[in-house]
């Protein structure tokens, strides 16, 4: 008799189906584990505390603020009464004042993006910020005589306005660099809402208050 022989076929595609089941469940544990673990190191930067240095950018705004706009409140008054200049030319000094405040920025922020950087600037320029103002406040003595307050002053305002041209466009991103991204963009966002404040709080108390003192 002869044997019959059953024909032995190899089943490629189940042993195929299965080695990629097994590759696609291991990979998919993996994944899944990699992700877990991306999980809770973005929970642990999420929980980073501020930068200490934010509380200083935001103190420092606050302040300039406070001085520029409570500076800018009585300039008029100041430049009439004290200077004697008249109102015409007053106006004219105040308005170019407040012209040269926000033409300076652009100059500043190019000199911080090709040359010093964003904390060199702020510190150069924010030197130059306070020597103007303690020229302006200077001036107004009359052991300087009449013509050199005048000359003074006018230097004085032309200090800040440059200073104010360091200050203005770099702090706020300055303070924005300060945070990793993306771990900490709750943080970073919640950061400009409390900058803008500073902002507009020393604005407002120093309008109020300047006057007053």
């Amino acid at each position: 008799m002869f044997s019959q022989t059953r024909p032995r076929f190899s089943d490629s595609s189940h042993d195929a189906d299965t080695e990629s089941t097994f590759t696609y469940a291991s990979s998919e544990r993996i994944s899944v584990a990699s992700y877990s673990d991306k999980g809770y190191l973005l929970q642990d930067l999420q929980k980073q505390k501020y930068p200490r240095s934010v509380f200083f950018i935001v103190g420092n705004e606050f302040c300039e603020r406070f001085s520029y706009y409570g500076m800018r409140t009585i300039l008029s008054l100041y430049l009439v009464d004290m200077l004697k200049y008249t109102e015409g030319d007053a106006t004219l000094i105040y308005h170019a004042f407040t012209m040269l405040c926000y033409f300076f920025p652009l100059i500043g922020a190019i000199i911080a993006d090709s040359y010093l950087g964003k904390f060199r600037t702020i510190f150069y320029l924010s030197i130059v910020y306070a020597a103007g103002n303690i020229l302006v406040s200077a001036a107004s003595s009359p052991l300087f005589g009449y013509d050199n307050q005048r000359s003074f002053s006018l230097f004085g305002l032309l200090l800040i306005a440059i200073g104010t041209g360091g200050i203005k466009p770099c702090v706020s991103a300055f303070g924005g660099d300060q945070f990793t991204l993306p771990q900490q963009a709750k943080q970073l966002a919640q950061f400009f809402s409390i900058f803008y404040f500073s902002i507009n709080a020393g604005s407002l108390i120093s309008t109020y208050i300047t006057p007053i003192l």
